[in-house]
């Protein structure tokens, strides 16, 4: 046994990046998916920013048109999250799949384009784009744990998460500063974005590898359980539970910015600049927070994270004014974000086998992702009829129990029982 386990260790430091584990870097496959988000979410962004403005001030949509358009933008994902990940498993297609859901998302720019003012062709194009994102969502995630040893796993997905969050940031800004330096050309914002779009399509093709080549030498294993199957999986499962039901009470990032506005009663036209705060809070915090993960397991973070979203909604509950309350309220969002996002992908793959890597992390973002849509629907109703005061205490105390629950649910182990260390295994004593 100690002679099989040799020659697999020695076969393992052969892959090229044994080495930058070793060190503690971040694998070379980590960095370029890192920089095909950059670009891509460059590309993304700039045409989310300018969405409102399109829709409301161009095109004189109704508020009833473009709340059905917003709802189709950020819903369809979750309806294609389970398909791209099964895809991406069968043959290990990963690579494959994300970069079609790459290339769709930036031929959907064009699609806006050539929509002109129709709003059924705008439709087309913004669900072309969300059913991209939710394709590769899933087989980009997997290619990142794929290439990452485990006990790297939070840093790996921290830095991707900090390049993903550097595009964020930088597409409302170019799209802002083209459309100042064009008169309102909103067809060369589309344009630039197609742009983008293609050269993070570009440089997936060159720069990442596929599931094929991160793949340790020896023969292929048979496949693992299917994606539902998972759910048989005990910590697969609870970890699976814990992220819906801390999904269910989490508003959406949108309420958070409309209270805001209201309470510290500032120009509209700052309005579209609240999310870069807390995104800069994210891309400080993304990488601190995937080492602290790694050091003192997922766990922590993961519902440290929730605790901070939960001292955001109770500042705008108290009596603070001013920028203490902006501050406060984006600061505490982006910790929120830096600790969860990346963390729960880390969390949650030592349970999931590798050659069902995709569908297992397309399982655990669709329920997080439908989660939240309720959340969201059932914050809009309280705000409705209630008042925006009795809402918010009714999300503080949700959020509360729902972390209680995590608390409870989630795995206090982050190695499945299959895989004990050697240390203790039982020892049978062969006579000499």
């Amino acid at each position: 046994m100690y002679l099989a386990t040799t020659d697999a260790a020695a076969k393992v430091s052969e892959r090229p990046d044994a080495s930058e584990a070793r060190r503690g870097r971040v694998a070379g496959p980590v960095l370029a998916l890192g920089a095909v988000s950059l670009v891509t979410d460059i590309s993304s962004e700039m045409v989310t920013a300018v969405l409102p403005l399109y829709f409301v001030l161009q095109l004189g949509l109704s508020p009833l048109q473009f709340g059905f358009l917003d709802g189709l933008y950020n819903g369809v994902t979750a309806l294609v999250r389970l398909a791209g990940g099964y895809a991406a498993d069968r043959g290990g297609r990963h690579k494959l799949v994300a970069g079609g859901g790459y290339a769709l998302s930036a031929l959907s720019r064009l699609g806006l384009l050539l929509a002109g003012g129709a709003t059924a062709g705008i439709g087309a194009a913004l669900a072309a784009d969300r059913v991209g994102k939710g394709v590769r969502t899933a087989p980009r995630d997997a290619l990142i744990s794929l290439s990452s040893p485990p006990d790297t796993l939070g840093r790996a997905f921290g830095v991707h998460r900090a390049m993903d969050t550097t595009g964020a940031l930088l597409g409302p800004l170019a799209a802002f500063a083209l459309l100042w330096a064009t008169a309102d050309a909103y067809d060369a914002v589309f344009v630039v974005s197609f742009c983008f779009g293609l050269l993070g399509v570009l440089m997936l093709v060159a720069f990442v590898p596929g599931h094929q080549e991160l793949s340790a030498p020896g023969p292929r294993k048979q496949a693992g359980p299917g994606a539902l199957d998972l759910l048989r999986v005990p910590a697969f499962r609870r970890v699976l539970y814990a992220a819906s039901l801390l999904g269910a009470a989490t508003i959406g990032d949108a309420f958070l910015y409309l209270l805001l506005q209201r309470r510290l009663d500032f120009a509209v036209s700052w309005f579209p600049l609240l999310p870069l705060g807390a995104a800069a809070v994210y891309l400080l915090l993304a990488v601190p927070a995937g080492r602290l993960a790694d050091r003192v397991g997922r766990r922590v973070p993961f519902l440290a994270g929730h605790l901070a979203l939960l001292g955001g909604y109770a500042l705008l509950l108290a009596p603070t004014h001013g920028r203490p309350l902006l501050v406060g309220v984006l600061l505490l969002l982006g910790v929120f974000y830096a600790a969860t996002d990346g963390v729960l992908m880390a969390l949650a793959t030592p349970f999931v086998p590798s050659e069902r890597r995709a569908a297992g992390m397309a399982v655990l973002q669709t329920g997080q992702a439908l989660a939240r849509l309720v959340a969201a629907a059932g914050f809009g109703a309280a705000w409705t009829l209630w008042g925006v005061g009795t809402a918010l205490t009714c999300a503080v105390v949700a959020l509360a129990v729902a972390l209680a629950g995590a608390a409870v649910l989630l795995p206090r182990t982050e190695r499945p029982r299959t895989e004990r260390p050697r240390a203790e295994r039982p020892r049978t004593e062969r006579p000499s």
